[in-house]
């Protein structure tokens, strides 16, 4: 899978609104109300990570998560990021 340049990753970006871009990573937090509410987003994250072989760094912190994404085998950012980004978005979504 062929790296995105800046402009691409910029463009992407734009259309995942609360996504930033951290250095060779996009990243967004979720907050999930509480502890149970963030280990249940985390379990929901499984199924789609593990379908696209792509899996996300994650930090919990009570009732947020951090989500990190980049596709490491690649050394940076690729479409999979945004994909698994939008799949996460609508998760969060409801």
């Amino acid at each position: 899978m062929a790296l995105l340049d800046d402009a691409e990753i910029e463009s992407r970006l734009a259309e995942r609104p609360g996504w930033s871009r951290s250095g060779e990573t996009i990243e967004r937090t979720f907050e999930c109300g509480d502890f149970v509410g963030s280990v249940k987003f985390v379990d929901g994250l499984v199924e789609p990570a593990e379908a696209m072989g792509h899996h996300p760094d994650l930090e919990i912190s009570w009732d947020k998560v951090k989500v990190s994404l980049s596709t490491h085998s690649e050394g940076g950012l690729t479409a999979n990021d945004f994909e698994l980004a939008a799949k996460i978005d609508a998760l969060a979504a409801g």
